[in-house]
C-alpha cells in the first residue's frame, strides 16, 4: 500500500443519505486519517448562545427549542424536510459558518502534515466542492439498501422518501465526484474499496 501518511492528503467524503459515509469515515480513521464530521461541526455551531443559534431562533421561533434549551434536531428536521423553502433557509443560516470552520480545519491539517478527511453529506449542494480537497469521493449504495437502513433508523417509508429526495440525486453526486466508493456488499468489501480509493488518490497527487 502507498504510504499516504507521507502525503498529507485531504479528502472530501460525500454521498447519499444512509449510503455508508460514516463507515468509510471509520475505516479512514483506522487507516490513520484525522476525520472530521461536518454534521457534528454544524451541531456545535448551532449550540445555545452561538450566533447561528440566535439566527435560527429568529427565523424558526422557539418551537425548535427542546427541554434542555438547545435546538431540538428532530423538531427542526421535521420542519425542514416537510418544506423545501424552510430547508433552504436553514442551509443559508448554517452553511457559511460550517464552510469557514472546515476551511480553517483543513488549513490546520495541512500545516500539521496530517492526512485528513471530512464527511460532508451536502458537499455539492452547499457549494463546498471548491474547498482545498485533493479529491472528493462519493460513497454509493443501492436505493433498496438505503431505504432498509432508514427504516432501521425508525423512519417511515414516507419520511425516508422525503429525506432521500431532499438531496442531490446520487447519480449526479457520483458524476461530480473524483472517485466513487461502492458500498454494495460486506463491510470487508467496503474497507477494501476504501483502501483502493485512497491508493488511487495518492497516486494522482504524487
Amino acid at each position: 500500500m502507498t504510504d499516504f501518511k507521507r502525503n498529507a492528503i485531504v479528502i472530501g467524503v460525500t454521498g447519499g443519505i444512509a449510503c455508508g459515509k460514516s463507515e468509510v469515515g471509520r475505516i479512514l480513521g483506522e487507516m490513520g486519517f484525522t476525520v472530521c464530521d461536518a454534521d457534528c461541526v454544524a451541531h456545535d455551531l448551532m449550540g445555545k448562545g452561538t450566533p447561528v443559534f440566535q439566527k435560527m431562533i429568529e427565523h424558526f421561533g422557539e418551537r425548535i427549542i427542546g427541554a434542555d434549551g438547545e435546538i431540538a434536531r428532530p423538531i427542526l428536521g421535521k420542519i425542514v424536510f416537510e418544506d423545501s423553502d424552510q430547508r433552504d433557509v436553514l442551509n443559508r443560516l448554517v452553511h457559511p459558518a460550517v464552510r469557514e470552520n472546515l476551511a480553517n480545519w483543513i488549513g490546520k491539517m495541512r500545516s500539521e502534515g496530517k492526512p485528513s478527511a471530512v464527511l460532508l453529506p451536502l458537499l455539492f449542494e452547499s457549494g463546498m466542492q471548491n474547498l482545498d480537497w485533493d479529491a472528493v469521493i462519493c460513497v454509493s449504495s443501492p436505493e433498496s439498501d438505503v431505504f432498509q437502513r432508514l427504516e432501521k433508523r425508525g423512519l417511515t417509508p414516507e419520511e425516508a422518501e422525503k429525506r432521500v429526495h431532499s438531496q442531490m440525486p446520487l447519480a449526479e453526486k457520483e458524476g461530480r465526484a473524483d472517485l466513487v466508493v461502492p458500498n454494495i456488499g460486506t463491510l470487508r468489501e467496503l474497507e477494501l474499496a476504501t483502501r483502493e480509493t485512497v491508493n488511487a488518490i495518492v497516486e494522482r497527487v504524487l
